[in-house]
């Protein structure tokens, strides 16, 4: 179901670099002790230790003498970190170090390199009292923008899609007489007039696109896609007058009910095709979807890349059953997901929020109101009698606790699925 499952690990990418941005925006310290350090490809870390020992002579002269050990402490371990590194990497490497203070007002100390998921073509070093992550936030902007030319003998529609973000850049109508059932010699009289004034509509539609999307910005369009009802967009991609430089940048034709006073919605949000055959295939809410997952149902997970749902594995106390609990708002269960979904068999795809935050595409149908709870599922359970287990520093459990294991379906082995117990409902 999914064309290129690299597409979905990059999504997956790009979400924990988010998810991180954001960490490191909040954090804060006292002094001027937090380093950021940006090298991009093709650098050198012999010039980067070169001038982190130039830095490391300047900030002796620091009169402060806690901010002093601290600047001189946070150099020394950016300079171990470049040690680790025999030449920058493809992507280039981003270094995070230095004292924070958490909610609580303890300092940790902060050591963090990494390769980012695409190349950077930024350099620079600070040191202050945050971190700074604009070069992240702007490796995360998806700068693939399309065009949309959508058109019908009511008119025509131009838009951009980059990212999740549409916008219309224009649309106008037109009024082709109506196709109609009138005999004698005047049905000839109106398929003459329709047949003259259509090629008017196409010619117009092609000579708008060149101003719209052969200028500024618009000309950086890494694909098109033409839409709409009868053989309008073909006609218009076989046009003489249609530029060259945008029929190159043709990705596909695509048919489409409606008239263009519809917007272009209906050619952008692909899913609802799927979802219109109603095949039964797909599932929504925490609950179906865990059922889904562990089944091994679930071909493709989607999730609010917001999520907030937290999860606590119960061990009761004067026996051996665990139940496990998913409560809001901050165990990151999609924390987990990003980390473990090709250990489930299943792809991650981020959305918008909706459905309860949580559903998925599933290989076969699955009727979820006559399958068959477990014996003791329906029981009710007290609290008191339960302990939760794996309880780290900040006393939450950790989901890591929970292992995937083999399921069988007529003998066949299917993907490893994640071991769940008892949901309660939510709504998150």
């Amino acid at each position: 179901m999914v064309d290129d499952p690299s597409a979905s690990d990059r999504n997956v990418e790009i979400w924990k670099m988010k998810k991180f941005s954001k960490s490191l925006e909040v954090a804060g310290g006292n002094g001027t002790s937090m380093i950021s350090l940006i090298i991009p490809p093709k650098d050198q870390i012999s010039r980067v230790s070169k001038m982190l020992a130039d830095e490391f002579g300047s900030a002796s002269n620091i009169k402060s003498q806690v901010n002093c050990l601290s600047v001189l402490g946070a150099i020394t371990s950016v300079q171990q970190r470049l040690r680790l590194y025999n030449k920058v990497p493809p992507n280039g490497l981003v270094v995070y170090c230095g004292t924070i203070v958490t909610e609580g007002g303890k300092e940790k100390k902060v050591n963090i390199d990494f390769e980012p998921f695409k190349p950077i073509n930024t350099s620079y070093y600070l040191c202050n009292n945050k971190f700074h992550t604009e070069v992240l936030t702007a490796l995360l902007s998806d700068d693939s923008k399309f065009g949309f030319i959508v058109i019908d003998g009511s008119g025509a529609l131009f838009g951009t899609l980059q990212g999740n973000t549409k916008e219309v850049l224009q649309k106008f109508t037109v009024d082709l007489p109506k196709k109609h059932g009138r005999g004698g010699q005047s049905a000839l009289c109106f398929v003459r007039l329709r047949m003259e004034k259509r090629p008017n509509n196409v010619q117009k539609v092609a000579e708008n696109a060149v101003q719209l999307f052969i200028s500024g910005d618009e000309g950086k369009m890494a694909g098109l896609v033409l839409a709409g009802s009868a053989d309008f967009k073909t006609e218009l991609n076989q046009y003489d007058m249609f530029d060259q430089r945008l029929q190159s940048k043709v990705l596909k034709l695509v048919d489409r009910s409606g008239t263009v006073a519809h917007d272009c919605n209906p050619t952008v949000e692909l899913s609802t095709k799927f979802f219109s055959k109603d095949t039964g295939r797909y599932c929504f809410g925490i609950e179906d979807t865990l059922k889904a997952l562990e089944m091994g149902a679930a071909e493709i997970l989607i999730a609010y890349e917001n999520l907030n749902i937290m999860g606590y594995v119960l061990h009761c106390q004067g026996t051996e059953e665990e139940k496990i609990l998913y409560l809001t708002p901050d165990m990151p269960l999609l924390e987990w997901f990003a980390n473990n979904y090709k250990k489930v068999g299943v792809t991650l795809e981020f959305f918008v929020k909706g459905f309860g935050g949580i559903g998925g595409l599933l290989r076969y149908q699955v009727d979820f109101q006559r399958m068959e709870y477990q014996e003791g599922d329906d029981e009710v359970f007290y609290l008191d009698d339960y302990k939760v287990v794996d309880m780290g520093p900040a006393k939450r459990a950790s989901l890591s606790s929970i292992q995937p294991k083999e399921h069988t379906h007529g003998g066949i082995q299917t993907d490893p699925c994640l071991t769940i117990g008892t949901f309660p409902e939510l709504n998150p």
